[in-house]
């Protein structure tokens, strides 16, 4: 025989598996939600975007920070050898600027050493045409400041005589803020150093 106590409880037990059910349903919800966000960030960390003249949305795949940087740091002490050392009367004070703009005082207190030693003057005097025709890096990417050494080659023209030199540098590099366009690669050559200038066999 049912009573009003027995269907009181039948009710309650019945409302109780509803919200336990609920609450579950709930949970299972929110987790899957959660892992859909979580693989959607992780996905956008490979990825930027960009808008399109139209409007659109573009992605953009992004390569390591680790690759990105040396082929930065490789790009930038190869311009830096080039402004530096490939130099003629008529464009010397342009790049000797440039240079200067990618690396700190040692770069520029270099600079005033040849300038004192009449380097520039000479090549003003005999026309001489200072041409860089390969650098080769080695960077450590382990540690900041990264150390590198750099062998240069480069020739002088001295008009009816071009001489080859081997030039090998050493110096090291820091992260600096971008400055467009003196420093786009936002890298800065500190300690820079000429270790040794030899002159090579040319072959005629």
């Amino acid at each position: 025989m049912k009573t009003a106590y027995r269907n009181i409880y039948s009710v309650l037990k019945i409302n109780r598996f509803i919200v336990l059910t609920v609450v579950l349903l709930a949970l299972l919800s929110s987790g899957f939600s959660g892992l859909i966000v979580y693989k959607i960030y992780q996905k956008s960390l490979n990825s930027s975007f960009a808008i399109s003249t139209d409007g659109s949305v573009i992605p953009l795949k992004w390569i390591s920070q680790k690759e990105n940087f040396q082929v930065e740091a490789l790009a930038h002490l190869e311009l830096f050898h080039t402004y530096f050392y490939n130099i003629d009367a008529s464009n010397y004070e342009k790049n000797l600027e440039k240079a200067l703009w990618l690396g700190n005082s040692s770069v520029d207190n270099l600079y005033r050493q040849k300038k004192a030693d009449g380097v520039y003057n000479r090549l003003i005097q005999y026309s001489l045409v200072q041409k860089v025709l390969s650098t080769e890096s080695e960077i450590d990417l382990e540690n900041e400041p990264y150390q590198f050494t750099t062998t240069t080659i480069f020739e002088i023209n001295r008009g009816t005589i071009t001489d080859t030199y081997e030039l090998v540098s050493t110096g090291n590099l820091i992260i600096v803020d971008r400055n467009y366009p003196n420093n786009t690669h936002g890298l800065l050559i500190t300690n820079y150093f000429e270790n040794s200038l030899k002159k090579l066999n040319n072959e005629n």
